[in-house]
């Protein structure tokens, strides 16, 4: 444990290098303003499991691991980690003196599209720490959560607002999750900083927005605020497949280095997954809006592609009054870009990982579509193969819906499955597709709801009000 002396000399890292730059929130957060605002470090920049690409398989984990513990957040930082800091540091990713709306929420490509689209702000509530794990072991998940529990009681001493939930995931973290811990770090209640906001950023009569994802996943608890999981629900595998009785499981557990793995008891309580955050955000954000004279809406979701499906049409109905919307782009993880999207006049379909399930739905959107003249692909490589991943043939077949030209990205097809790509492919991609003569007005976040509600399939995969 870090001495008060050593604290003392410690110094308070900044938020900057406390979010994990791998993680989905960071690159939507990089995407959420106009290109001219950007910080581009973040999209410039290759993930880990992209890197090394040219060392021989017995030297590349190695070279990838010590890659991952200089990224880390050294572990005699933890103690300093400022969550406060870090919603500071997320707002100023968003300059103005006004907006007309805010969204909040689970990191989802689409509600980042919403938010473009309604010309509002995004901000996460929840955001990753990645913390190294010396001599850990990528199969023996019950010594990571051992090692991360020591970490978790430290931020969260740090920061008496936050929950924390781990993930081990030997399918997309691969062999990294034996050299550093992942820990998601949620808000209680809102940071200072996004009640400011709130109050004083979002024009009188304005809007906010809670995008929720309610899907669950059995979890271990530990100490109050703590607890930790095996698997995500964004990798396109169940709980149950996490288990040495399924032969893929144990193929990819081969392929990573794990030499052991004891599986999970089968009768574990049901979590909210790491990409929820806190249920308390959504009264307060309604209290906010009540003595700020502004409206509190909410979009919760089962179904992370049902969202995606109904932000697509949102876009597809507003490009067709300036007789756009003939050009559809697929992009899944990183692979988006909403205001290039907008300058563009593309209509946008996110797909949260490169599983097949995803892949899937997105060919039945497209199938219940009015047919588009060019369909453009972007399946991100997630670095690990797996079971349960699209091809390349799928997703040649979720483009050939096109009724004209369809097609999967070279550079991303060339580096597919292996090699994650940086997310401002994405950006270049689109900056050279077709443009529109302006960009679009933005659409009122009331329209926009009510839309999201009527095209909502069921209650069970969204819920929008």
């Amino acid at each position: 444990m870090t001495s008060n002396f050593d604290l003392a000399r410690t110094p308070v890292p900044r938020a900057g290098r406390v979010v994990c730059p791998d993680s989905l929130g960071r690159a939507l957060l990089a995407m959420a303003v106009p290109p001219v605002q950007r910080r581009g470090d973040v999209l410039s920049r290759v993930p880990l499991l992209g890197r090394r690409g040219e060392l021989p398989e017995p030297l590349r984990p190695a070279a990838l691991a010590a890659d991952a513990l200089e990224e880390a957040v050294p572990l005699d930082h933890l103690d300093r980690i400022d969550a406060e800091a870090v919603a500071r540091w997320m707002v100023g990713h968003h300059p103005g003196s006004t907006w007309p709306a805010v969204v909040l929420g689970s990191p989802h490509g689409a509600a980042v599209q919403l938010a473009a689209a309604c010309g509002a702000a995004w901000l996460p509530t929840t955001f990753t720490v990645t913390a190294p794990w010396p001599g850990g072991a990528t199969g023996d998940w019950a010594a990571a959560m051992a090692w991360g529990t020591r970490l978790a009681r430290r931020i969260m001493a740090a920061n008496p607002g936050v929950t924390v939930r781990q993930v081990h995931d030997p399918v997309l973290r691969g062999p990294l999750c034996g050299t550093t811990v992942s820990l998601h770090v949620s808000w209680r209640s809102l940071p200072e900083a996004y009640r400011a906001f709130l109050r004083s950023r979002v024009v009188p009569g304005g809007a906010s927005v809670l995008v929720r994802d309610l899907r669950t996943w059995p979890a271990l608890s530990g100490p109050p605020g703590y607890s930790f999981q095996i698997g995500t629900p964004t990798s396109g595998w169940s709980p149950a497949e996490h288990s040495r009785d399924n032969e893929a499981f144990r193929r990819l557990l081969r392929a990573i280095g794990a030499r052991e793995w004891t599986d999970p008891r089968a009768d574990l309580l049901e979590h909210y997954a790491e990409t929820s955050g806190e249920p308390g955000l959504e009264p307060q954000l309604r209290q906010l809006a009540g003595e700020s004279g502004s409206t509190a809406h909410r979009v919760l979701y089962t179904d992370p592609q049902a969202l995606s499906a109904a932000v697509a049409d949102l876009y597809r109905s507003r490009q067709a009054k300036s007789h756009g919307g003939s050009h559809a782009v697929v992009g899944t993880g990183r692979m988006t870009d909403p205001w290039q999207v907008l300058d563009a006049g593309l209509v946008p379909y996110w797909c949260e990982s490169s599983s097949r399930a995803a892949a899937l739905a997105a060919e039945l959107w497209l199938a219940g579509s009015r047919p588009f003249d060019r369909i453009s692909v972007l399946p991100e490589p997630p670095g690990t193969p797996h079971e349960h991943l699209a091809s390349l043939t799928h997703w040649r077949s979720v483009a050939a819906f096109a009724r004209r030209t369809g097609l999967v990205d070279r550079l991303v097809a060339g580096r597919y499955p292996t090699l994650p790509i940086a997310a401002g492919h994405a950006s270049h991609f689109f900056r050279h597709a077709e443009a529109n003569p302006r960009r679009p007005e933005p659409i009122p976040v009331a329209d926009a709801v009510r839309h999201l509600a009527a095209s909502t399939t069921g209650p069970d995969s969204m819920i929008v009000s």
